[in-house]
């Protein structure tokens, strides 16, 4: 199996990880990208939790899930990391539509500006 499948099937699986912790805080992930770097989610979180608690217990549940299924580790996950331990967090309200747009084709937005800084 290539590099390319593992990280497809990686991305796939990392996916379906954010996908099923979000239930468990109450939240729906509305839209979402991952990239190879950097993640894109709109998320609906109900208003008894912080963004700051939904998005450590998605970040530290799924790292932990990644480390024991990809990486081969059982415990003692002291000093490692799969997430960049900040984020960024806007509200949506009537700009939605463009937040959603955003995350769609960020991907290809992202080329684009790649292209442009070759020249």
């Amino acid at each position: 199996m290539d590099i390319l499948n593992i990280g497809k099937k990686l991305f796939i699986k990392i996916g379906e990880m954010l996908k099923d912790l979000a239930p468990q805080k109450g939240c729906r992930i509305e839209e979402g990208h991952l990239m190879s770097d950097h993640v894109h989610i709109l998320i609906s979180i109900p208003l008894k939790y912080s963004v700051a608690q939904v998005v450590g217990f998605i970040k530290g549940k799924s790292a932990i899930a990644i480390a024991r299924n990809y990486l081969g580790r059982r415990k003692n996950f002291t000093g490692q990391r799969f997430w960049a331990r900040g984020y960024y967090v806007s509200t949506v309200g009537r700009d939605e539509d463009v937040v959603r747009n955003y995350i769609r084709h960020q991907e290809h937005e992202d080329r684009r500006i790649e292209q442009l800084d070759l020249f």
